[in-house]
C-alpha cells in the first residue's frame, strides 16, 4: 500500500494536526512505558535505570531517533502552538513520573535529594536530553554514560 501526499491531506488538513497526532501518540506511548516500569520493576532505583538504559541503548544501537519531544522543544518559537502544547505536556508527564521516582526513592533512602522531586526530576531530564545530544553529536555513544554517570550516582550517595 502506497501512502500519497492527497491520503495524508485527507486525514491531516495541515502538518500541524500531523504533527499534533504523532506528538500525542508519542506521548501516549511513553506514558504507557512508564505505566510498565510501574508495574514491572520492583523499586526506583531500577525504574532510573531502565529510563537511562533505554536511552543508552538507543544511542549505542542507533535503534531509535532521540526523544521527538526534546527536538521538537528546540523549536518551540516556531512550532504551532497546538504541537508545543503536547510537547509541553510530555515535559510534565515525564517531569512529574521523574519526580515520583525520586521521591520514592529519597523515601527508601535509595536516592539523597537536594533540592525539590520536581527540580531534581527537570535537572535529570535536562542532562538525559544533553547525554543524547551530545553522543550523537560526537558520534560517541559511551559519551551519554560518561555524562548521565554522575547525576545517577549523586543522587545514589547514601545520606
Amino acid at each position: 500500500m502506497q501512502i500519497s501526499k492527497p491520503t495524508i491531506h485527507h486525514h491531516f488538513p495541515s502538518k500541524a494536526d500531523l504533527v499534533q497526532t504523532v506528538v500525542r501518540r508519542y506521548r501516549q506511548q511513553a506514558r504507557d512505558g512508564m505505566a510498565a516500569m510501574e508495574r514491572v520493576i520492583a523499586g526506583p532505583g531500577e525504574r532510573l535505570q531502565a529510563y537511562t538504559g533505554y536511552w543508552e541503548a538507543c544511542i549505542r544501537d542507533g535503534t531509535a531517533s532521540l526523544c521527538v519531544c526534546a527536538m521538537l522543544a528546540a523549536e518551540m518559537p516556531a512550532i504551532p502552538s497546538v504541537v508545543a502544547d503536547e510537547v509541553r505536556g510530555h515535559f510534565l508527564d515525564l517531569t512529574a513520573w521523574l519526580a515520583t521516582v525520586l521521591e520514592q526513592g529519597a523515601s527508601a533512602g535509595v536516592f539523597q535529594l537536594r533540592g525539590t522531586p520536581e527540580a531534581e526530576a527537570m535537572a535529570l531530564m535536562a542532562t538525559v536530553h544533553g547525554a543524547m545530544l551530545a553522543a550523537r553529536a560526537y558520534g560517541d555513544p559511551a559519551i551519554f554514560k560518561t555524562i548521565i554517570g554522575p547525576s545517577l550516582a549523586q543522587l545514589s550517595r547514601a545520606a
